[in-house]
């Protein structure tokens, strides 16, 4: 199984738009990730995004690029905040690939949690890492990424 997760791309300030969708620059550079990434065989059967307007935007371009046949909804346990050890948790057992487009610091948090280190590990802004695990969840290994 393979989780693909994604920092949503570029988003304007608050005080161009409330709703905070990618800026033009960043709708630009994820749709060049999202093309790299399928480019390196990432094909999820899910993809999950927080429901923020920046997030569904930048799990929409990778859905089109990557399987625009996956289920495709928004999803808790992805906010900036929630702790990671609830999404780390969904992912046990799940057998499907999924692709996670979300925040910092859920997401360096939650790559911290996966692959097992006691310290934040790197996490590319607006980028994606790529993990696989052969045992159900219990252990992930990165397989590579893609900075924004």
């Amino acid at each position: 199984m393979h989780v693909f997760l994604v920092h949503h791309g570029d988003a304007v300030g608050p005080d161009v738009d409330p709703r905070r969708p990618l800026s033009p620059t960043g709708r630009a550079a994820v749709e060049r990730l999202a093309a790299e990434a399928a480019a390196r065989g990432a094909r999820p059967t899910i993809v999950w995004h927080s429901g923020k307007l920046r997030a569904k935007q930048t799990a929409e371009a990778f859905w089109r690029a990557c399987n625009a046949l996956a289920e495709f909804s928004v999803t808790k346990d992805l906010q900036p905040d929630d702790p990671p050890q609830w999404m780390r948790d969904r992912l046990l057992g799940e057998t499907r690939d999924v692709l996670i487009a979300g925040h910092y610091p859920h997401l360096p948090n939650l790559l911290a949690l996966l692959v097992r280190r006691d310290a934040l590990v790197h996490f590319p802004q607006h980028g994606v890492v790529a993990l696989v695990t052969t045992d159900g969840g219990e252990t992930w290994k990165e397989l590579w990424r893609l900075a924004g």
